[in-house]
């Protein structure tokens, strides 16, 4: 009866082909579409707080300043270069308001581009004072792409110390600028855990003339030592014209808006070496060795 009764046959190689392709055949933590679902967020939250968390634990970092401005602020040659050519175009056609417009804010770019040589000696001032002897305080820490961020960074590189960058993945594809510590340029997805992260071990924070991204890390940092959500973090603004012209700070006192004790919670520098001088008074001279 052995011999008439039919074997039971083994997957076909197509068979085993598909259940080793299917997605749920898939370890949930190899799985990226999976993680990617929206019922994963709490997930990915939670990875994205802990990664950078364990890393920075693992460099040493101890404490860090936070250096933010414009992407857009080059070195002062670059943007000599920029107007250069703005203008060549303009000559094409004088009366062109786009081109015209181009030129104008060419100028002033070439007015503010000395803003990055004072982010990268900020970077330069900081670094080499406080990561001596294979110490790793007062990290600099920017949001790791170009222009005032670049530059702060690559201060922190000319002295060859560490540095931080912390990207945003955005719609528009960019790059992280080459001057930051291979070992400690993280991509952020979520804006929310990039500003945790940014400021969680922060003890400054440097604010060159910069746009939205700028203000919005002011502001974030802002509120929660106006709120007493956060203590000890002394904020600079570089560039005083730039900034009482960007915002109308008694305007806000005098609407009750804020208070007037609210316009102690930021200083005024010009200088890298001013900005660094109260910074290193503040928190710097007070460390143990």
């Amino acid at each position: 009866m052995g011999r008439t009764m039919s074997r039971r046959q083994p997957p076909s190689e197509k068979l085993l082909r598909a259940i080793l392709q299917s997605s749920s055949y898939h370890r949930a933590d190899q799985d990226l579409e999976f993680l990617d679902r929206d019922e994963l967020r709490p997930v990915r939250l939670q990875l994205e707080l802990l990664k950078p968390e364990l890393i920075q634990r693992e460099e040493g970092i101890r404490s860090t300043i936070v250096v933010f401005g414009s992407a857009r602020l080059v070195e002062p040659a670059a943007a000599r270069e920029r107007l250069a050519k703005a203008e060549a175009n303009l000559t094409l056609k004088p009366k062109d308001p786009d081109r015209q417009r181009a030129v104008a804010i060419a100028r002033r770019r070439v007015a503010l581009a000395p803003y990055y040589d004072q982010a990268r000696e900020f970077g330069r001032l900081a670094s080499s004072t406080c990561q001596a002897q294979g110490r790793s305080d007062y990290v600099v820490v920017t949001g790791g792409g170009p222009g005032i961020m670049e530059a702060a960074n690559r201060g922190a590189a000319d002295v060859g110390a560490k540095s931080i960058g912390s990207n945003v993945t955005l719609p528009q594809e960019q790059v992280p600028n080459p001057y930051m510590t291979p070992a400690l340029c993280f991509q952020f997805r979520y804006f929310a855990l990039r500003k945790m992260h940014v400021l969680l071990r922060a003890k400054a924070l440097v604010a060159f003339p910069g746009g939205f991204g700028t203000l919005d890390e002011l502001f974030e940092t802002l509120t929660p030592l106006q709120t007493g959500k956060v203590a000890g973090i002394t904020v600079m603004l570089v560039g005083r014209v730039f900034w009482n012209r960007l915002i109308n700070w008694s305007m806000l006192v005098e609407e009750g808006l804020i208070s007037q004790q609210d316009l102690q919670l930021f200083r005024y520098a010009e200088t890298a070496q001013e900005a660094w001088e109260i910074v290193s008074k503040n928190h710097v001279t007070t460390q143990p060795s």
